[in-house]
């Protein structure tokens, strides 16, 4: 393929993802019921309130994804070095990706891409370790916080809701186990042979030590409290009434149900809505409410980004190297 073939085919790539992108956002946001549903609990307030909660939710998307970028910035630093400005195009790509791809799979290849093509490899695995630290707040709080509802509000005998207390810890456990003994994993695959061209990308995962996990982790914590809040902002100024604490459980129940559901990022808001109303419907009849709350968040922290990395995607090369 020549020089110019390789820039026209170039052009053809990035036009289709950035159509594709609108088009699945286009479709759902047209059609969100919800949305229109928000901006009617908007009018229920006043005009600085709604301002000043709008801002600071849009505020702390921005500060969520900067924490990821600082986190992939130390991820990939024994892969490959990249700047501040490179990461934030990597990241925002990768979400651009992720809403019309099953399970946010797209996310990975958006993402490497702005990696050099014989990193992109070892830089996937390295950003799984990322998302798994990410999957372990949601598993521990979700389980945990499962546990408490069915203790609370399900009518069931004591050695049931002592049973449920007992795998959730069993479950919650064993993600902590396995996330800081990340290097099994890589030991697994050197046993399967049908994975042995794939087997040398793993091996960074031996790289990895307990400090190095227990900061990314702290980093996820602090993103997995920054998008707890944005939910807990908005329930406090539209749904004052509610219990705080139910309804931060209520809040990790859905992350938790959220992260094990496959899904597109872009149906994504369907999943959340429907749990939330029936979770929410044992401490509110204001479901429309919750569901109107849901989203919002689901546009501010998966359909902006994605918007904005849509004009990243069209500075990514990929047919050849990324060393913008």
């Amino acid at each position: 393929m020549t020089k110019s073939q390789k820039k026209y085919l170039n052009y053809c790539i990035k036009i289709a993802i950035v159509g594709l992108a609108f088009w699945f956002i286009y479709s759902k946001v047209n059609n969100q019921q919800s949305l229109a549903e928000f901006k009617s609990l908007l009018s229920g307030v006043d005009t600085d309130t709604m301002y000043w909660t709008m801002a600071l939710i849009i505020l702390l998307m921005l500060v969520n994804w900067f924490l990821e970028v600082v986190k992939w910035i130390f991820l990939s630093r024994g892969i490959e070095k990249i700047g501040f400005w490179k990461a934030t195009k990597s990241v925002f790509c990768g979400l651009t990706w992720a809403i019309f791809t099953p399970n946010r799979i797209g996310e990975y290849g958006g993402r490497v891409l702005l990696l050099k093509p014989e990193n992109r490899a070892k830089g996937a695995v390295a950003m799984g370790v990322g998302l798994f630290g990410q999957l372990v707040l949601t598993s521990v709080f979700g389980a945990l916080s499962i546990a408490w509802f069915v203790s609370t509000f399900l009518e069931t005998p004591m050695s049931v809701t002592f049973g449920v207390w007992v795998i959730a810890l069993i479950y919650a456990s064993a993600f902590i186990i396995l996330y800081f003994n990340v290097h099994w994993i890589d030991y697994i695959v050197g046993k399967i042979k049908v994975l042995d061209k794939v087997k040398s990308f793993f091996s960074i995962l031996e790289n990895f030590t307990k400090k190095e996990l227990l900061r990314v982790l702290l980093i996820s914590t602090a993103r997995f409290f920054i998008f707890t809040s944005q939910y807990v902002i908005l329930m406090l100024v539209f749904l004052p009434e509610l219990p705080f604490f139910s309804m931060v459980l209520m809040i990790f129940i859905l992350f938790f149900v959220q992260s094990a559901v496959p899904s597109l990022d872009i149906f994504d808001f369907s999943v959340r809505s429907f749990v939330a109303s029936n979770l929410y419907s044992y401490i509110t009849t204001q479901e429309i409410a919750v569901m109107a709350i849901v989203s919002c968040i689901w546009f501010v922290n998966l359909i902006l980004p994605a918007i904005i990395g849509s004009f990243f995607v069209l500075n990514v090369n990929y047919l050849g190297d990324n060393n913008s």
